[in-house]
């Protein structure tokens, strides 16, 4: 069956790349393992999407009418070893780079749960190497592991399809640049008690009540989070704009860091002291970032693979592809609320694709 649709599909990709030419026309997370230099990689507008009615890579990995996602059907057994943190991630994205090439930054993860488990993270970044100096840890390669020949950076777990547009699919993905060290912290891998403000934490808004008392929230909010600031409410805060190489190395504020903070509650803690790092010291411990924001990637692309027990309503399929959509429109999403796409988060400084083109499957 496979290799009947990609017969088909390269006779499509002729007729429309012929045609084409003549008419001259998107809570707690664990981070671990980051290519030697960022690579801005723009997706050819002529590249089709694949718009069959089904495209069966195997009788259980399926690509949705949409081109939008892929349905991973496995065992009831297999399905539960996602949910109870015994998931081999691997396994998935083998299976991507079985029938895809390699040209995702990230691979998405969702479980179809209903609500979120008992235990369970609501979000899991695993990292497959990182390439860019100055964000605060070192330069390793292990994406062979995972099956791809260099290009993926993270692979994202989510245990529900509705976290695309609640979150922390904004903050799971900005644990590839960050915390790695960049700025110490008493919250590991996350920004604390600190004033990024962003998706991983902390303030940007701060009042000293004295005597060692203070009052902190993000813009906007009355409060703020040491792991996570509102699901995806918040944007990027500044550090986490630089470290993702989206603002010049002058565009990076100073950051003020609670020394030994203890929380008493709704966005108060009591420190000892409240420290200043300025930017040029930052740069100065961690070295410039390289590439800089002149060179740095802002186009990006992932792949989404949602696992099931069994194929996927039509509804399903429809709210999944509808959120995934909104996530990586280079405009507002549409009805979304208070929620922030990827474009809306990084200030429209960076963009996601998520659709799966013909160009994307190996012939």
């Amino acid at each position: 069956m496979k290799r009947s649709f990609l017969k088909q599909l390269s006779v499509y990709f002729f007729i429309v790349s012929v045609l084409t030419f003549s008419s001259c026309g998107s809570d707690d997370s664990i981070s671990n393992a980051e290519d030697d230099q960022d690579e801005v990689e723009t997706t050819d507008p002529t590249d089709p999407v694949i718009t069959p009615d089904s495209a069966v890579f195997e009788d259980n990995f399926i690509l949705s009418d949409d081109s939008t996602f892929i349905n991973y059907i496995l065992s009831e057994e297999e399905y539960n070893k996602f949910i109870n943190r015994e998931g081999d991630f691997t396994t998935v994205s083998n299976k991507v780079y079985e029938h895809l090439n390699d040209t995702f930054d990230f691979i998405f993860i969702l479980s179809v749960e209903t609500e979120q488990p008992a235990g369970l993270y609501y979000g899991l970044s695993t990292k497959a190497q990182n390439h860019v100096q100055g964000l605060g840890n070192s330069i390793y390669d292990n994406t062979a592991a995972y099956g791809s020949a260099g290009k993926l950076k993270s692979i994202i777990h989510m245990p529900l399809t509705e976290y695309i547009r609640s979150g922390p699919f904004l903050h799971e993905i900005a644990h590839y640049w960050g915390n790695h060290g960049f700025v110490s912290t008493t919250v590991g891998g996350h920004w604390g008690y600190s004033s990024v403000g962003g998706q991983l934490g902390g303030f940007n808004e701060l009042t000293d009540m004295g005597g060692g008392n203070y009052k902190a929230n993000v813009t906007g909010k009355t409060s703020f989070g040491t792991n996570a600031n509102g699901a995806n409410t918040v944007p990027y805060g500044n550090a986490e704009l630089y470290l993702m190489g989206l603002i010049k190395a002058d565009e990076l504020e100073s950051i003020k860091v609670a020394k030994n903070p203890v929380s008493t509650g709704n966005g108060t803690f009591t420190a000892d002291a409240i420290t200043t790092v300025t930017a040029a010291e930052l740069i100065a411990d961690h070295g410039a970032r390289i590439p800089s924001e002149e060179n740095s990637q802002k186009e990006f692309k992932g792949i989404t693979v949602v696992l099931s027990t069994s194929p996927l309503s039509d509804e399903k399929k429809n709210s999944i592809a509808t959120n995934l959509d909104n996530f990586s429109k280079n405009s507002a999403p549409d009805a979304w609320g208070s929620a922030l796409n990827f474009w809306q988060a990084t200030k429209e400084k960076a963009t996601i694709e998520i659709a799966i083109t013909a160009s994307d499957v190996k012939q």
